[in-house]
């Protein structure tokens, strides 16, 4: 049987994790909204403006599988973002480059970006938002390490 403790942690904190996700992605979407682009192609893009940007590297970059890469980078070449290019040392493999209006449109992002993370870390203190980051940090490598509690 589940102590209630542990129930609350279950369903109290998951979710009110799962709001907090969706509403910072609600925002995010509605501010990129009048660029024509969602958080993900915003994402793909500040990414691979980086350089050397193969497929499987944003792949792991934006938490997506192959078949979600393959639409964003679709969607992103059909807009005119961005195009795929043969690898230069190989043949079998493509990288992602950006077009001059992909290019043009990343600086536009970091600022959209950060004044998310204004709004959503407004009041704390510098070491609250350190906190929050490293328990956040911690939640995400006991999912992907698949820990259980003792």
């Amino acid at each position: 049987m589940i102590d209630r403790r542990a129930f609350e942690l279950v369903l109290g904190g998951g979710s009110l994790l799962v709001q907090v996700g969706r509403e910072l992605n609600t925002e995010t979407e509605r501010r990129l909204a009048p660029l024509g682009l969602t958080a993900q192609q915003a994402a793909l893009l500040l990414h691979a403006s980086r350089g050397d940007s193969t497929p499987s590297l944003l792949k792991s970059q934006l938490g997506t599988d192959t078949a979600g890469m393959t639409r964003l980078l679709d969607r992103l070449e059909a807009k005119g973002l961005l195009r795929r290019a043969r690898h230069p040392d190989d043949r079998r493999s493509i990288v992602i480059e950006l077009t001059a209006e992909g290019r043009a449109l990343v600086p536009r992002l970091p600022p959209i970006f950060g004044g998310i993370s204004r709004q959503v870390f407004a009041g704390f203190s510098p070491e609250e938002v350190a906190q929050v980051t490293q328990m956040l940090r911690r939640i995400m490598t006991n999912l992907s390490d698949g820990a259980t509690p003792p």
